[in-house]
């Protein structure tokens, strides 16, 4: 054990038996926007609410509520949230997907600004700072019309000014944490009220730091090279990020918002074991810069009824240096590549009341995209401008209780997207691209709130991003200029209800992802993306949240079976990267002297992958991860200051030390101990 953990372990064990007890603490995930199932007086420690929102299933999450580590990435935050699964590609980067979905396919949204409108059409959330979010929503169907395009199935938003609330008085937090490899980190944020300008607000800033040494190696794999201290090769990193917040309510009910966040890091790619010619990268400078303006009219009265006005600029700013390397000693360079990343996006958003029982939303979106790219001292420019004009209407059918019936609404949407390559870095263009969306949704609620039923269908479509089509990756690589866009018909329905003293959600699911975009192997080794005629999905999740006195349990499950058509590419015919099984539990409990304690078992199933060198099917074995989590809180004096409360913990992260894949030949990280405190 390093002996710095080990000095902090014994300090912190120490303050976890002395320590006077931590009040309970009352969690608010349910939003009264949406269709919720009325749960009276549970108290859930880790907060994911099930909800219904148009149509589709949808998780409500408090990051207060998680046990994260200091200075922790959206993906650690991302990793904690049932039913979405994340997995680390050969380029180191974090990806989303849901339902079979591929990660592109799944939209990343933050104060609603989209961050999947990109380079390369998806967000890699490893380089994302999780300090500002203080609001994860989930969807994994899709719940709206009006999110902008590129959205076939799955939704993540992120609030971080829009989040804020009004607090009476200003806060300091903070957290340090280290771990048994050598690995530390440290957090810190405020939060202070301002008043006046007509109305009330609240600023929120922070900064975190952490450094890592590597990623342990679990049990049974090893690296072709020694590695010192039983590390991963190349996978030390070092990050440092900020954010800012602004939120500002007029009494009048318009609002305004601003958020900014900032991530810059150095670190090293793990390269696929059992390959012939790995990806030997570096990454010697990371960065990414997110700035969200926002604002609203909030309700306003018109001649024709009630309706409000929303608009959101972002933008989004990135830059990668790639260094090559000729073997895993990583002493000998043989290729870079420097690429900058803008986009610039606009979202407008407005809804209106028709007469009584009805409701008209209308978006729009627009997106411009640019990367410029230096490889190997090659300049080329890449542009890609993206559009999106989108109206919905919900109708209330019924608003008063009927029977058991208590209320019914039906929602119907459309949308015309249209997507232009102005700039392919010499390659030939995709033109202009036109396509259409279609959405209708059913809720209902019954027995006096405990039991709503949903349903819902939609079809859209995706056009290819940049990388997919031009990106040569320093020469791994052939461009496909003859992508055309892929289309997703969808359908749901699911009941959620309550079970004693919690609540259960059981969804089914259906996919149907026509000429679906993915990678193949060339006789030549060279990979290209294609268009496959099809995959289809079919599955079941279910979602159980218990409370059993002063027991929590959390807990779901997600069987699917995922099924490729593609008569041309014979010698790969299974989806990559998609686990048919995949579920977890969680179980939070008191124990003595003011202790408490949350164990989790965390299970993916088998899945299949393409070797990197022959592009043939590999079978990836499931199993399980263990994890647990020992704390211990205590209020501070009232004289100490902004804060109040401090706590202790200790946690373990893969007990049995498992070797689980994310993708061939890249397995996700052995066993870690980590002691944290945390101020607040």
């Amino acid at each position: 054990m390093h002996p710095g953990l080990r000095w902090g372990l014994l300090t912190t064990l120490m303050w976890l038996a002395s320590a006077a007890p931590l009040p309970g603490q009352q969690v608010d995930t349910l939003r009264t926007d949406t269709l919720v199932v009325r749960l009276e007086g549970i108290r859930v420690q880790g907060a994911r609410a099930v909800t219904v929102t148009g149509g589709a299933s949808a998780l409500e999450v408090r990051v207060d509520s998680l046990v994260l580590p200091p200075a922790p990435t959206t993906e650690e935050l991302l990793r904690e949230i049932s039913v979405l699964h994340l997995r680390t590609n050969s380029r180191g980067e974090a990806e989303i997907t849901v339902r079979g979905s591929e990660s592109r396919q799944v939209a990343v949204l933050v104060d609603g600004v989209p961050l999947t409108l990109g380079w390369d059409g998806r967000t890699d959330v490893s380089v994302l700072p999780a300090g500002a979010v203080t609001d994860v929503s989930v969807v994994r169907g899709l719940s709206s019309i009006l999110h902008g395009p590129n959205v076939l199935g799955g939704v993540v938003e992120m609030k971080t000014a829009q989040g804020l609330g009004f607090p009476s008085r200003s806060s300091l937090t903070g957290s340090l944490g280290l771990d048994d490899r050598g690995g530390y980190g440290s957090s810190a944020a405020g939060e202070m009220p301002v008043a006046g300008l007509g109305g009330r607000g609240t600023i929120r800033f922070g900064a975190s730091f952490r450094d890592s040494p590597g990623i342990p190696l679990p049990d049974g794999v090893t690296e072709p090279v020694p590695v010192k201290d039983n590390l991963r090769l190349n996978t030390d990193s070092r990050t440092l990020s900020g954010f800012f917040a602004l939120r500002h309510v007029t009494d009048g009910g318009a609002w305004s918002s601003l958020s900014a966040s900032s991530f810059k890091a150095e670190r090293g790619i793990a390269g696929e074991l059992g390959a012939a010619s790995p990806r030997l990268w570096r990454y010697p400078d990371v960065r990414r810069t997110i700035l969200a303006l926002s604002g609203g009219t909030g309700d306003r009265n018109t001649p024709l009824g009630v309706g409000d006005l929303e608009a959101s600029v972002g933008v989004d700013l990135g830059r990668s240096e790639i260094r090559s390397y000729s073997t895993r000693a990583y002493d000998e360079i043989i290729g870079t590549e420097d690429g900058r990343d803008r986009s610039l996006t606009l979202r407008l958003l407005g809804d209106h009341t028709l007469r009584e029982r009805s409701e008209l939303r209308a978006s729009f979106t627009y997106s411009d995209i640019f990367h410029e790219a230096e490889v190997d001292g090659v300049p080329a420019d890449y542009q890609q401008r993206l559009m999106s004009l989108a109206g919905e209407t919900v109708v209330r059918l019924v608003e008063s209780p009927v029977g058991r019936l208590e209320s019914l609404r039906l929602s119907l949407g459309g949308a015309w997207d249209r997507g232009r390559t102005p700039r392919t870095g010499g390659l030939e263009s995709l033109g202009t691209l036109h396509d259409w969306g279609a959405r209708v949704g059913l809720s209902a609620l019954l027995n006096h709130g405990t039991l709503a039923l949903h349903a819902g269908a939609s079809r859209r479509g995706r056009f290819p991003s940049l990388r997919e089509t031009y990106s040569e990756a320093l020469n791994r690589f052939k461009p496909n200029p003859d992508l055309h866009p892929e289309h997703l018909l969808a359908f749901e329905g699911g009941v959620t209800g309550r079970l004693g003293n919690g609540e259960l959600q059981v969804v089914g699911f259906h996919h149907k992802l026509s000429d679906a975009i993915r990678r193949i192997t060339l006789p030549d080794k060279m990979r290209m993306r294609v268009n496959s005629e099809e995959i289809r999905s079919s599955g079941l999740e279910i979602l159980l949240s218990q409370s059993l006195g002063s027991v929590s349990l959390d807990a779901d499950l997600t069987l699917q079976k995922v099924e490729l058509i593609d008569p041309g590419t014979a010698f790969s015919s299974e989806p990559e990267n998609m686990p048919e099984r995949s579920g977890r539990v969680r179980v939070g409990f008191p124990l003595f002297a003011g202790l408490t304690a949350a164990a989790e078992a965390e299970y993916t199933g088998a899945q299949f992958a393409q070797h990197p060198d022959t592009g043939e099917d590999v079978e990836m074995d499931g199993g399980t991860w263990w994890n647990g989590v020992l704390s211990r809180g205590w209020n501070l004096p009232s004289a100490s200051g902004v804060a109040r409360r401090m706590e202790a913990s200790v946690s373990v992260d893969n007990l049995a030390n498992t070797a689980l894949y994310d993708q061939f030949g890249l397995p996700r990280g052995g066993r870690i101990v980590r002691i944290q405190l945390r101020a607040f």
